[in-house]
């Protein structure tokens, strides 16, 4: 595993990090033993940066519950990130914002849930959010009481991060970026090498599709990625991923090939980011975690985008 500076921050983070939506039942169900595993199984390849949100699992906190259980005893070795926003929003019950209190309240509750005493790096959730004073203020409060070490903002968008870094206070950001979703290399990630801002990469698979192994005859049964199905809302963004994947296959094999060239399309980038790809098994993490060993050049970056359409 190789290991890089985390923006401003200085810290020595793993290239490959673990996303941990993918076990808190989200995703399929898996049980607390198999989620254990494959949190040990990262650490032990290498993994030193978790992420994690208040609201991933099913129930709504169950994947930082899991995560904190997992890193018992290892905790001072590893760089915990979290995220707050979206509390109870898909069964109908989001906690509202509105407050630094409610903010402090959301921290508190997710310290409790991963069996620590601190968040190295702690996240707004909102991405699009057009007032980030509450959450910049309460952050603030948190980080003098040691509640947190650093803290930034899960979003797509420059302008929203803009405003979240108004002060140069956000040292971490999290982006959607992959293989077939190429944007922020435009102007986000540009952004973030200028500011000195620690890149975290959501989605460097695509959720999944950038294994090669699904087409268009494929029915997902899990709740996040159901909306790809036939006759639901995000068909036509499957239909037209999946195509790209088709092209793809052109320069590099499906299965475990294809992770890794995905996995290190993204962490090869000069803004030195980490990737977060999920897993729901040790044999995932290790897969995931031998990609950190190698960056690419920039031709052979290149190389990979070149059957992609992108405008």
């Amino acid at each position: 595993m190789l290991y890089r500076t985390f923006g401003r921050l200085g810290w020595k983070v793993s290239t490959i990090g673990m996303g941990t939506w993918n076990i808190g039942n989200q995703w399929g169900e898996i049980d607390d033993v198999t989620a254990y595993a494959a949190v040990r199984a990262a650490s032990d390849a290498g993994m030193n940066l978790f992420d994690t949100a208040e609201s991933y699992g099913n129930p709504n906190g169950l994947s930082e519950e899991r995560l904190g259980q997992a890193l018992s005893g290892i905790r001072h070795r590893v760089y915990v990130v979290s995220k707050i926003g979206h509390w109870g929003q898909r069964t109908g019950q989001g906690v509202p914002k509105t407050t630094t209190d409610m903010i402090r309240l959301c921290c508190h509750a997710s310290l409790h849930r991963l069996r620590t005493d601190w968040i190295d790096a702690m996240l707004c959730h909102e991405g699009d959010i057009q007032d980030p004073s509450i959450y910049l203020e309460a952050f603030e409060m948190l980080k003098a009481r040691g509640r947190i070490r650093a803290y930034g903002i899960s979003t797509n968008s420059l302008e929203v991060l803009k405003r979240f870094n108004a002060d140069n206070g956000c040292s971490v950001v999290e982006i959607d970026y992959s293989l077939l979703n190429r944007q922020p290399e435009e102007e986000l990630l540009p952004y973030c090498q200028e500011h000195g801002i620690g890149v975290l990469i959501r989605g460097p698979l695509h959720k999944g599709l950038l294994s090669g192994q699904y087409d268009a005859d494929t029915v997902f049964d899990d709740e996040v990625r159901s909306r790809w199905n036939p006759g639901e809302g995000q068909r036509d963004e499957y239909e037209a991923a999946i195509a790209q994947v088709e092209k793809l296959k052109e320069v590099v094999a499906p299965g475990e090939e294809m992770v890794t060239a995905a996995l290190r399309y993204v962490i090869s980038h000069p803004a030195d980011p980490v990737a977060i790809p999920g897993c729901k098994s040790p044999e995932q993490s290790r897969s995931n975690a031998a990609a950190g060993d190698k960056i690419l050049t920039a031709g052979e970056r290149e190389e990979l985008t070149t059957p992609l359409d992108y405008a």
